[in-house]
């Protein structure tokens, strides 16, 4: 697939298959997410890898009790998240957690751009995703954090789900973008 392809043809998959994604093209992805440009080249990041779509739906599950009882929820997303079939990963096989492993600005910015790579390196690798930053203050709750065992002092940036899609959203095209030129 050519570049722009990837670029134009990369869009959040919300519906995925049950199968499973090989830990050795899960690692390929994170092999190319961490060829992004970062400050100084300091690489401020690592990835959690969490497989098993039984494993992720009981994390949503959680995370839904928590956002339900704890956040201040948008009211069209709190009909979401009260919808007993809803799942906040969407079902994914896997969720690759991008964790800055300091808190500066520039981590998490450094962070971002790894992500974005990640995203589309899925894309060309024929995988769907979708960046769930709605699930970032549950991840990095000190209950959560524990749990999956994160390590200490990082702090989730991007929750991204993988997998197979269901069928690969629709492209649509994009406003044009406002432009300042000065010569």
């Amino acid at each position: 697939m050519e570049f722009s392809e990837v670029v134009r043809g990369r869009r959040a998959v919300r519906s995925y298959r049950s199968t499973a994604v090989e830990p050795k093209l899960i690692q390929s992805l994170i092999d190319l997410a961490v060829q992004a440009p970062s400050a100084m080249n300091l690489q401020p990041w690592a990835f959690t890898v969490i497989t098993g779509a039984a494993r992720i739906e009981e994390y949503a599950t959680h995370a839904k009790q928590y956002f339900l009882a704890h956040e201040d929820v948008p009211n069209s997303m709190r009909a979401r998240l009260e919808a007993p079939n809803y799942n906040i990963f969407h079902g994914a096989p896997v969720l690759v957690l991008v964790v800055a492993t300091s808190d500066t600005d520039q981590a998490r910015e450094d962070c971002c751009l790894a992500a974005q790579t990640l995203l589309l390196a899925a894309r060309d690798a024929g995988l769907g995703s979708c960046w769930v930053g709605f699930g970032r203050s549950w991840l990095n709750r000190p209950e959560t954090r524990a749990m999956l065992k994160l390590p200490r002092g990082c702090r989730v940036v991007a929750p991204i789900t993988i997998g197979y899609p269901v069928e690969w959203p629709p492209i649509h095209g994009r406003k044009t973008p406002e432009v300042h030129w000065f010569d």
